[in-house]
Formats: C-alpha cells, structure tokens, sequence
C-alpha cells in the first residue's frame, strides 16, 4: 500500500511516500481502506517545528479520515465490510476527563495517522457515518468539525439570540459560523479578505470586520453590539489575538480558547483577563460522543461541510502547502483513490 511519512521535521519537504504492507486486523480491530483524509492547522506545525506539544518524526500524518470497512478481526459486532465511518481525533477519549495518554495517543504526532491507504484501528476509535454524507465532507469532521460544536456547546451551550465571534476562516471558524446559524445566534466574524467577508456572510455571518483595517477589533464587536460585547468568542488565533477576544467578550460570557495560529506572543494583561468578567475555558476537540452527536446534527440539517479545495493522494505535498500559505476558507482535503 501507499503511505506518506514525514520522515524527517523541519520543513514539508520531509513528507515522503513509502510503499508498505497492508496490516491485519486483530481482535477488535477493523481494517480501512481511506477514502479521504483533511487536514489541519497541526498537520504543517508539527512538521514547521511550531506544535506546541512534543512529536516524532517518521509517522504518517493527519488525524481526520474518512473510510471504509473492508475487514473485521474477531469479536467485532459493531462493523462489517462495507460500513462507512470516520477516525475520532483522540481514539481512546470516550467522555469524561481528556485521557491522560492523549498525547501519545494524537495522530500524527504520537502515533501513525491517517495519510495512507489503509489503517488498522480499534472498532472503539471509529465513528458510524450514514451512505448520503460524501467521504470528502464526512473527513472534515473530526477535529475542525467537534471543535466549533464543543466550543459552542458546552458546558454552557449557546443559545438563540446570543452572539459568537469567530475569527478567521480556517476550518472551525468556518463551522463556528454554520454551526451558530443552526442554532439561531447572531455571528460576528473577522478577516482580512473582502473575498471571503463576502463567503462569510453568505454562510450566516451578519457582520464581519477586517482586522487588519481595524486592529482594534476588540472595540468593533462591542459597538456592533451595543456596548455588550460578543456571548461566546471562538478563540483559534491564540497569542496575537487574545487581548482583542478580550476586549470583544460580553461580561459573563466565555472565550474558547482553540488554536495558535499566530506564534507571536506578547502576553497577557492579567487586569485585562480579569476585567474581562468573563470565563476562559480551553478545548482539546472533542470526545466520540461530541463526534456522533455533531454527525446526527449534520445529517438531520443539512449543514454542508465548505471545502477549500480537493487534491488528488499523488498530490499530497500541494495541500500541506495551501494549509501553509494560508489562503484557504474552510478545508482543505485529500482524496485517497
């Protein structure tokens, strides 16, 4: 079969293609043929040296796929040839606390991922998809997906008539916004774009706002709002943005701490965060009862996954660099075929 790995980090020239056996189930494991696999933000850090948390060279990338049954070991009930499913981000947090091997766990960084063209997994790391969700759209759930559901779901859940920021138009921005929609929220977004100010409002955003026009952002929202300030900021910038997402949040609501898009890090003014009257909680995705329950809601609304582009499995390196060049709106996915 073929496999991509990164053999070596320090640049995405690294990312090479092996040639390597088909693996065998065990008891309570499924063998996958991929059929699409997105990427994420984390796939060109750990290879840039910019991941926040420790990583091995030499494993197959990305954490989010779609795939097909094609054998099952022993004692699997759940699955048979066939059946269409998607990777759980962290494949052994099925709910409570975030398991304490998570990081050895994360694909990608602490164990092969999913840049191959079959995987054996555990049938518990694995989540059902129905036949009318397409492989590429069902493959862009997992992180980005579960992330904007979790960061406006619990443990307090956004309600209608409140408003969310969102920042950007990466992946869970992006799903921030349709997701917020669905549930009759108000969406402020920002961007640099007059292009894709144009993509977000059409996905539901009433206001966005250009944050390099307006650096000051922070006061924007609040004036959109009529001094209020927004309910739930889905904060993915990290850094370089967490003192606007400061000035932005409404006095009892919550910063969702996300992402580290940016790598400058200017601190944090402590008056400022507790001035704030506002909770931060930070988010690692989601566990596998967040990802059936935002695949139940994606399948009863409708919601339709937006999708930069999609490359071909031989042209793998040209989507790593359009994640790197950062030109994409929503996701950008790999066609495993």
């Amino acid at each position: 079969m073929r496999v991509y790995r990164f053999d070596k980090h320090g640049g995405l020239d690294g990312l090479h293609l092996h040639d390597e056996p088909v693996p065998s189930p065990q008891r309570g494991e499924l063998l996958l043929r991929i059929k699409a696999v997105s990427l994420n933000y984390r796939d060109i850090a750990i290879p840039l040296g910019r991941y926040v948390r420790d990583a091995k060279p030499g494993l197959v990338p990305c954490s989010d796929a779609a795939a097909e049954v094609v054998e099952v070991g022993d004692g699997v009930d759940d699955y048979r040839p066939g059946d269409r499913v998607v990777s759980t981000f962290q494949p052994r947090w099925f709910g409570g606390p975030l398991p304490a091997t998570a990081n050895s766990d994360s694909y990608g960084s602490g164990q092969d991922g999913w840049l191959t063209e079959y995987k054996v997994v555990s049938q518990e790391s694995v989540v059902a998809v129905p036949p009318a969700l397409p492989d590429e759209q069902a493959a862009t759930l997992p992180c980005a997906g579960v992330t904007a559901w979790n960061a406006l779901g619990g443990p307090v859940p956004i309600r209608a008539g409140q408003t969310v920021l969102t920042l950007g138009s990466g992946g869970v921005s992006v799903f921030a916004v349709q997701l917020a929609k669905l549930l009759g929220a108000r969406v402020i977004a920002t961007t640099s774009s007059t292009q894709k100010a144009q993509t977000l409002k059409s996905l539901g955003a009433e206001d966005v706002i250009n944050y390099r026009d307006d650096p000051e952002w922070g006061e924007q929202v609040r004036q959109l709002t009529a001094g209020r300030g927004a309910d739930r900021v889905v904060e993915v910038g990290g850094p370089a943005t967490i003192e606007q997402s400061l000035r932005a949040v409404a006095i009892g609501g919550e910063v969702t701490l996300i992402g580290f898009l940016s790598e400058d890090n200017p601190g944090i003014d402590y008056f400022l965060l507790k001035g704030a009257g506002a909770t931060t909680r930070s988010i690692t995705v989601g566990d596998r009862t967040d990802l059936q329950d935002l695949v139940r809601a994606v399948t009863t609304t409708g919601l339709t996954p937006v999708i930069d582009h999609v490359f071909e499995f031989s042209d793998a390196t040209a989507a790593f660099e359009r994640l790197r060049e950062g030109k994409h709106l929503g996701k950008i996915v790999i066609r495993v075929d």
